[in-house]
């Protein structure tokens, strides 16, 4: 062995460690660099996928993503947040920030994402599937956008996922099975899509749901047994949809529920007596407009943690269960639009009033439009909750006097006390309602004077006093109401005229005013001049007597100018040229003088009413002059002109002098034999010939009226595809209709071919044609030509061409044959059709050179163009009268049967009764039923003696929103669904109005289909009244919120 000295030995030492060390460094640095390297390419991977992103981008008006370019760091970019260690994009938050695009597929490269959150923008297209692939994702909110599409299956790889919203988007299909594999999620949210289908029958596995809302899709079937398996669920809306069946048994199971939206579904039974009893932490119980029946459970007054309870619109009956006052925490108790009352006039159907005294909490309280009779208790509102700020007691049979004790309800901003029998005076305590917006006593029996004291309610915007005995002036206080939007005061025994001062420091806000039906007088103010928001004034059947004042120019918003049946006087005012909206116009029964202005011919009016004055000269032609159905001008003796069907003299053109003389009479006395002799041989021989043509073409319709386009057999064959059942849009007993395609020009018609082998469809053939070639109305079917020819087989061939209706017929929008078929037939959109028919009856009726007489009114005879416009069709049992008394016929014998169809033809034709204007008066009225009710005057249920007539008679009463069309209903449902589930003023105001336009259809329904035809109604009054109930119904003033409960 050798031995180194010490000193050798260290310096050995110290080079091992240096070259060890130096090693070690280069090992170390080169894995940095491959770290390093390895992130760079991830982080790039990042700012590609996030230009790619931002390229999809077609708006960005707020500059939001100006920050995303490829020369910074995308980590410092406007909604990007990446990770410390690893710099991945972890979250992309774009909320709100009005973007408008694709959402690129190339998001699921962000594989490091942990949240998403692109809601309130405008996204559209479909979900990518590539999000799938963002296995770390656990927020997934795409809320408020226009997303298409289905919602991808694949988001079940998203297995860390715990809330996904996708609410109110346009998505549509089934809710994907695979979604309920994800057993970490807490938070689901689809509602206001259009998706369909059942929910998934495994919704039990997601095990950890704490929040469910499928609300306002098209969801059907039952609810799932499965999702009581959903222990830890808290929140379940599912409401407006298809669901049906009895309420779900298995959700008393689910204890840990704090509330249950179910609104708007099918659901039907009663409510088990022991519903709350098993759910010990319910706070939300809303159930609205479903179809339960029995009485309300009484054991829900066990609920002690219950806030808001909402039984409307369904069919509860009995009383109201007087243990609600153990409820501590109730804030809102909505139960109207039911059954409920006894059938005692006792008074006992409001004890639960005093027991209410003890919820401190109370807020809203709805039990309008049930059948609760008898006497406010007085004292016991008076202890009522001082928070309380809704209270609708409207739409009952209430008597009795107002409780002045509602005085002291000084929170109140709401109280509807409308349609009942309240008699006494009003309580000028109400002035005390200082914080009061909406008061409602419509359609009682009060008598006296308006308070004073209702000036004190300066925060009111409105203020519904009509249809009651008040007398006295309007008083001059309600200038304090600066904020009043609505002023109905029709309807009374009010005298004086409108306050002056009122109208110079009050009323800016006013947009309806309506002091229609008293015994005001004066002379118009020229103060209404003032009112710039106004768009709905009536001042009809009243007694002023001045000129129409100038200044109603100024109200440039105005759409419903009413005057009718006043004494006015003077011309009608150059200024209203400024009122370019006006809708609806009725200055009859005045005693106005001078020309009808020309100006009204640029209007938009869809009614002009200026008969029974004292008008002079020549009638417009253009705009609403042009539709004898919508302008009346009778009991102008002076008048002249305007279109042939409204009847009036020609207008005499006045001719230069002539020099008198002897010679110049006689020339003109040799002219004019010489003229009479020449026309006279000239009608001979056209006489003769056309007698000896009369008997080839005797039975070919003239075709003067028709657009001359010529179509062969071969055209008509060509043009509907060999007339195959591909083409075929509806047939009846005399012929079938064919969509067709014309060649030569590519226009789209509607070929009816007659079914010439059935007796009477030649007559038939003849009798439409008749009909149609002399008539023109907006509000008929528009036939083009006509075809008589011979076909393949050498028979013969008759069709009618008429301009196609891409809409089909009301039918099939009232009763479709399959659940496929749309059926959203809107309220507003029914009151247009019936408009629509009513002026097509009304221009037979009364404004045709002969009476005509449809016979055969149906929704399969009404067709709907592009614009939902109806036109009437089908003059195949067509009658005409030359004497205008026929259109008031009694019943007589006739030999000629009038058929009809079974359920609208009018009964006196059963037992041969002459044709009649007043028939088409029946059939129209059971339309008209038909269309409120959703049910055919066939219907099963109409037996032993029950028709549509009197079921809907019988239901005016008290009973009109149970028998109306649901389906009308939920097309109604417009609301978001916070403002579903609360109870606000404004959908209380949005249903009362419903009821009350569905009463007044309904009564016109019923006047018109009366058995006997002497006691229906003249198609004149019924489009006054439609005309009247559709301006009503139209003007929706918002009346603010009542509560607002999350979804």
């Amino acid at each position: 062995m050798v031995c180194l000295p010490n000193m050798s030995l260290k310096v050995l030492l110290s080079l091992l460690l240096v070259i060890t060390s130096r090693e070690f460094v280069e090992l170390k640095d080169g894995s940095a660099a491959a770290a390093a390297a390895a992130t760079d390419s991830k982080y790039e991977i990042d700012r590609i996928s996030l230009l790619s992103f931002r390229k999809e981008i077609a708006s960005d008006p707020l500059g939001i993503l100006n920050s995303w370019n490829g020369s910074s760091d995308l980590c410092q970019w406007k909604g990007v947040t990446c990770g410390r260690r690893h710099r991945r994009v972890t979250s992309l938050a774009l909320r709100g920030s009005g973007l408008a695009g694709w959402i690129t597929p190339s998001i699921g490269n962000l594989t490091f994402l942990r949240s998403i959150d692109l809601a309130n923008n405008s996204f559209y297209g479909k979900i990518p599937e590539e999000i799938g692939r963002l296995f770390r994702l656990q927020h997934l909110n795409l809320d408020n956008n226009s997303l298409a599409g289905g919602i991808p299956s694949n988001l079940s790889q998203c297995f860390h996922l715990r809330r996904l919203y996708i609410s109110r988007n346009n998505l549509e299909g089934k809710i994907p099975v695979e979604l309920t594999m994800m057993s970490k999620l807490t938070e689901l949210k689809l509602l206001s899509n259009n998706l369909s289908g059942e929910l998934p029958h495994s919704i039990g596995n997601l095990s950890s749901l704490e929040k469910m809302s499928v609300a306002f899709n098209n969801l059907e079937g039952r609810i799932p047994s499965s999702i009581a398996q959903l222990k830890s669920l808290l929140l379940l809306a599912i409401g407006v949809n298809r669901f049906h069946g009895e309420f779900p048994a298995m959700i008393y199971n689910m204890s840990s529920l704090i509330m249950i939206s179910m609104a708007s579904n099918k659901l039907h039974g009663n409510l088990p007596q022991d519903i709350v009893l098993t759910l010990p932490n319910l706070k939300f119980l809303l159930l609205p407009k479903n179809q339960f029946t029995g009485t309300i459970p009484k054991l829900l007054s066990n609920a002690s943690k219950l806030q808001d309870l909402d039984l409307s619109l369904n069919n509860f009956v009995g009383r109201i269960p007087s243990g609600f006052g153990s409820l501590q925490s109730l804030k809102l108790l909505n139960l109207e639009l039911n059954h409920l009352g006894s059938d005692e006039a006792s008074g006992f159907d409001f004890d639960f009033i005093s027991s209410l005294t003890d919820c401190k909490s109370l807020e809203v309280l709805a039990i309008d439009g049930n059948v609760l009779q008898g006497v406010l208790p007085n004292p016991s509102f008076s202890n009522l909750s001082t928070q309380l700020h809704v209270l609708n007691l409207g739409r009952n049979q209430i008597h009795g006097n107002i409780p002045t004790s509602i005085g002291n309800l000084t929170s109140l901003t709401t109280l509807g006390l409308e349609k009942n029998h309240f008699t006494g005076s009003i309580p000028s305590l109400l002035g005390n309602l200082r914080n009061l917006e909406g008061l409602s006593l419509y359609g009682n029996k009060l008598i006296g004077n308006i308070p004073l004291s209702i000036g004190n309610m300066s925060l009111l915007s409105r203020l519904i006093l009509g249809k009651n005995h008040l007398n006295g002036t309007i008083p001059s206080t309600l200038a304090q109401c600066k904020n009043l939007e609505r002023l109905i005061l029709s309807e009374n025994k009010l005298s004086g005229t409108i306050p002056k001062q009122v109208l110079l420091t009050g009323f800016s806000s006013l947009m309806t005013l309506d002091v229609s039906m008293n015994s005001l007088s004066g002379p118009l103010p020229l103060e209404l001049g003032n009112l710039k928001n106004i768009w709905y004034l009536d001042v009809s059947q009243n007694m002023f007597n001045s000129e129409i004042p100038a200044t109603l120019g100024s109200c440039a918003g105005l759409e419903f100018l009413f005057l009718e049946g006043n004494f006015l006087v003077g011309e009608i005012p150059m200024t209203l040229n400024a009122l370019k909206g006006l809708v609806d116009l009725d200055l009859s029964k005045n005693n106005l003088s001078g020309p009808i202005p020309k100006y009204l011919e640029s209007f938009p009016l869809e009614y002009l009413n200026v008969s029974f004055n004292n008008l002079e000269g020549e009638v417009p032609n253009g705009g609403v002059f042009g539709n004898s159905s919508a302008v009346f001008v009778s009991g102008n003796t002076k008048l002249c002109g305007g279109i042939v069907e409204l009847h009036l003299p020609k207008c005499n053109v006045k001719q230069p002098p002539m020099k008198q003389g002897r010679s110049f009479h006689l020339k003109i006395l040799i002219a004019v034999i010489s003229v009479v002799v020449g026309c006279l041989l000239l009608a001979f021989v056209l006489k003769f010939f056309l007698m000896k043509r009369k008997k080839k073409l005797s039975s070919m319709p003239s075709m003067d009226k028709f657009d001359r386009i010529k179509l062969s057999y071969g055209d008509l064959f060509k043009a509907t595809n060999g007339f195959s059942t591909t083409s075929l849009i509806g047939s009846g007993s005399f012929g079938s209709v064919y969509k067709g395609v014309l060649s030569r020009d590519e226009t789209i018609v509607a070929v009816k071919v007659f079914h010439l082998q059935q007796r009477g469809s030649s007559k038939t053939f003849r009798a439409e044609c008749n009909t149609l070639r002399n008539i023109r109305h907006r509000n008929l079917v528009k036939i083009l030509t006509s075809c008589s020819s011979i076909d393949s087989k050498g028979n013969d061939f008759k069709a009618l061409i008429f301009e196609f209706m891409p809409n089909g017929s009301l039918e099939q929008w009232l009763h479709p044959r399959h659940d496929s078929q749309l059926r959203k037939l809107s309220l507003i959109q029914r009151m247009n059709i019936l408009v629509d028919v009513a002026s097509a009856l009304d221009y037979l009726h009364h404004h045709c050179h002969q009476i005509i007489v449809h016979c055969d009114l149906k929704p399969s005879n009404i067709l709907l163009d592009a614009d939902m416009t109806a036109h009437v069709g089908d003059f195949g049992l067509a009658r005409f009268f030359s004497q205008p008394h026929q259109h008031f016929s009694s019943i007589q014998s006739s030999t000629i049967g009038i058929k009809g169809s079974i359920g609208y033809s009018a009964p006196e034709y059963g037992i041969g009764g002459e044709a009649s204007t007043q028939g088409d008066v029946y059939s129209f009225g059971i339309l008209l039923l038909e269309m409120v009710t959703g049910r055919r005057p066939t219907d099963e249920m109409f037996t032993d003696g029950l028709n549509l007539h009197i079921f809907a008679k019988t239901a005016i009463a008290g009973q009109v929103m149970q028998i109306l069309d649901r389906e009308l209903l939920i097309s109604e449902e417009t609301m978001t669904p916070e403002e579903h589930t609360s109870t606000s003023e404004e959908q209380n105001h949005r249903r009362h109005r419903m009821k009350e336009c569905a009463i007044g259809l309904m009564k016109i329904g019923v006047e018109c289909s009366k058995e006997s035809p002497r006691e229906r109604v003249d198609m004149r009054d019924v489009i006054k009244e439609l005309h009247l109930i559709r301006s009503t119904f139209l003007d929706v003033r918002t009346i603010g919120a009542v509560s607002s409960t999350i979804i």
